[in-house]
This record gives C-alpha cells, structure tokens and sequence, in this order.
C-alpha cells in the first residue's frame, strides 16, 4: 500500500512540475488569467518529487554509494560490514530528520505562504517525511533479523536525542565521528551519509544549528533552474519509451550510413543528439545500444573498438544545449543558463566532431561495401523523425526568442 501511495506521490509531483507552467502559459493566453505563485509551486514540487525519489531508491535499495567494497566482502565480514554501513546511514538520516523538522517549525512560526493561503512550511515538510522514510528503510536492511534492525534505530536516536538536547560535541568525538562516517563510505554506505554526516558533525561541534543543513538543501532545490533537471529527466525516459531512439538512428543512418565511417558517425549524432535532452550517459547507452551496437559490428568494428565509442558517444550531448551538466555548473556557479548554453555549443560540437573523426579513423578500409544515398530513405526517415528533429528548435526558442 505505502509502495503504491509513493509512486502515485512521485508520479503527482513530476505530472505537476511539468504541467502547471503550460497551464499557467494557456491560462494566460487564453483567459487573461493566471495561476499565482506557480514558479514556487514548480520548485517546491521539485522538492517533493527529490525527497519522494530518494525514498523509493532506499527501498529498491538503490541509493548511490561510493564504493562497493562491501559486495566484495564474504562470510562472517559481509553481515558486519553492512550492519556498520547501514547503522552509520541510519544515524546520519535521523539527525538530518530532526534538522529537517527543527526548520519546518522554524518557517511554521514565521507564517509564510507560497501563494492561496498554502504555507512554505508544507512544502519544506517533504524534507523530515523523505528522511525519515529513507532512515527506517535502511534499518530495515541492518541486518536480517530485528535485533540488528532494532539495534542499528536504537543507536540512531540516541545519537539524535543528544543532538536534540544540545549536548556538545567536544573536537575530539567529532574527529572520531567523522573518521567513521569516511570508513563507512569505503565500506559502500550511500553518499548521502558522507557528505551529510560530515556536515553534521562539524555544525554539531562548533555549536552550529544543524537546521543549517537542510535549509541549504531546500534553498538550493528550490532554486528556479533545478526543475528543469527532472523534467529533462522524464523527456528523455518519453523519448526512449516513445521509440525516439529508432527514428533517429532511421535519419542519421540515411543521410551518413553509406560512407565509409558512417557507422560512427551514425553513432556519434545519435548519442549526441539523444544525451542532450536525456541529461544522462546511461540512458543513452540503454536506449541506443542495442541498435548501434550491431550497427557497428556490422560495419567491420572491432568489438573493442565498438565499445569504446558507444561508450564514449553516450556522454557527448552533455556540452550542448540543453544538457543538464551546463544547467546545473549554472546554478552552482550562479551564471545564467542561457549564457552557459551558448558557451558550450562551440566546444560540444568540438567534441562530436573529434570523437566522429577517431571512429572514421578506425573504420575498416574494405570490411563493407559503401551503399549509395538513397532520397526516397532520407525523406522518409526525416518525416518520420520530425517531432525529434523539431525538438532543439523548440527549446532554442523557449530560451533565446
């Protein structure tokens, strides 16, 4: 039950993010009216669907991690090893469950409202409800049974009840306790334990509010670009579901297949082109490489050869717009977007071009025999792919007209 309310949740908050601006453009072109506050409301959606996200990763117990030494790890050791991981996440995600709601009754008190009477403090409650869910379910795999699990909660609140009293943290208890977070990220405790666990400590021992804590993380998820980051998350998971990925290989293969390297190149525009709106390397790879791969090999690539420039490709779009790499340097640099976008055209062709040079070069002399550029194909596959094709325009004039 709870599974389905979260993934009905997380469904809500992208649907959400997505659609109130185009109703809020419509509403306005339309009617002459529009919805207030729907900017706050579309980051603050972001936030639900971040926190909602991260709960459903701990439960597919797919939060991200820095090593996985721990899976290497056999016998007696792999069950210590993992209570000691888990325990050292668990308490981390309590302190930050208990700076989230030290923040929320902060902004209770201070009555804010985002727009129609709804208070920010509803918003920011997503921030305690998304730890907690992701504390207990990572309890939950403390061990196998309730002692390792009960124990790995009791060591948690403790650990938050003295930080909820004000109990100070000498300099030499928070070396130690950061030492242990560190051991616990090379152990394959998730990153989230490393860079908030250390964080923690040190606001904890200069007698900082940790409350400092998740207010940064709000602060920085509302930011008015970082809904752009899952959007283009969801485009891309469309256009994949959608069989984009097809239509595209269909037109690029058309119009460059018939070369000598066109393989490649066939390989380098798709991936290019894809990744760009997909904001991930994996997807691309996912989505694209079980069709550019019999491509290549096809074409008389070396299976090594194949592997490293489909592997290679899959992270070229990044450079161009609208890739998140430059949505997100944007918003931690706090340059406009729009400038990074048109900063990073030139070297992201650059790339594209070099890595298409390097698969030509290692194309084979005499492996197949080039086809002759077929119109009717070409048209065909354009028509086709037209909504694809239609799609950097499209977002060039939502940024630049």
């Amino acid at each position: 039950m709870l599974k389905r309310a979260e993934n009905l949740a997380l469904a809500a908050a992208l649907a959400s993010m997505a659609l109130l601006p185009v109703a809020e453009i419509l509403l306005r072109a339309v009617f002459r009216v529009g919805i207030s506050g729907v900017a706050s409301f579309t980051q603050h959606f972001a936030l639900v669907a971040g926190m909602l996200g991260a709960a459903v990763a701990a439960r597919e117990q797919r939060l991200l991690s820095l090593s996985t030494l721990d899976s290497l790890l056999d016998g007696r050791s792999a069950p210590l090893a993992r209570f000691f991981t888990r325990t050292v996440a668990v308490i981390v995600g309590a302190l930050l469950c208990l700076a989230s709601v030290e923040l929320v009754l902060a902004e209770r008190a201070g009555g804010n409202v985002i727009a129609y009477g709804i208070p920010v403090w509803l918003g920011q409650a997503a921030l305690p409800l998304g730890f907690a869910l992701i504390t207990l379910r990572l309890a939950w795999s403390a061990g196998v049974g309730w002692p390792a699990r009960l124990a790995s909660l009791a060591l948690a609140a403790a650990v938050a009840a003295a930080a909820a009293s004000r109990l100070p943290l000498g300099n030499a208890m928070a070396i130690t306790a950061v030492c242990v977070v560190l051991v616990a990220a090379i152990l394959g405790s998730p990153v989230f334990t490393t860079l908030g666990g250390v964080a923690l400590f040190l606001f904890w021992s200069d007698g900082l509010p940790i409350a400092s804590i998740p207010l940064d993380h709000y602060r920085l998820v509302v930011n008015p670009s970082l809904p752009m980051i899952p959007l283009f998350t969801l485009a891309g998971y469309f256009l994949a579901e959608g069989g984009a990925p097809r239509r595209l290989i269909r037109v690029f293969d058309a119009l460059f297949g018939g070369m000598r390297g066109g393989a490649a190149i066939v390989t380098v525009l798709a991936c290019a082109f894809f990744t760009s709106f997909s904001g991930a390397s994996g997807v691309t790879i996912i989505a694209l490489g079980g069709m550019l791969m019999p491509l290549l090999l096809s074409a008389g690539y070396s299976q090594k050869n194949a592997l490293g420039l489909l592997t290679g490709a899959g992270s070229l779009g990044g450079m161009l717009p609208p890739g998140l790499p430059l949505v997100l340097y944007a918003i931690v640099a706090r340059v406009s977007i729009e400038e990074m976008f048109l900063a990073g055209i030139l070297p992201g062709l650059l790339l594209v071009a070099l890595v298409a040079l390097w698969g030509f070069s290692r194309a084979p002399r005499a492996a197949v025999t080039a086809r002759k550029f077929d119109w009717r194909e070409a048209r065909a596959a354009l028509l086709a792919a037209k909504w694809e094709l239609a799609l950097p325009p499209v977002a060039f004039l939502g940024l630049f007209a």
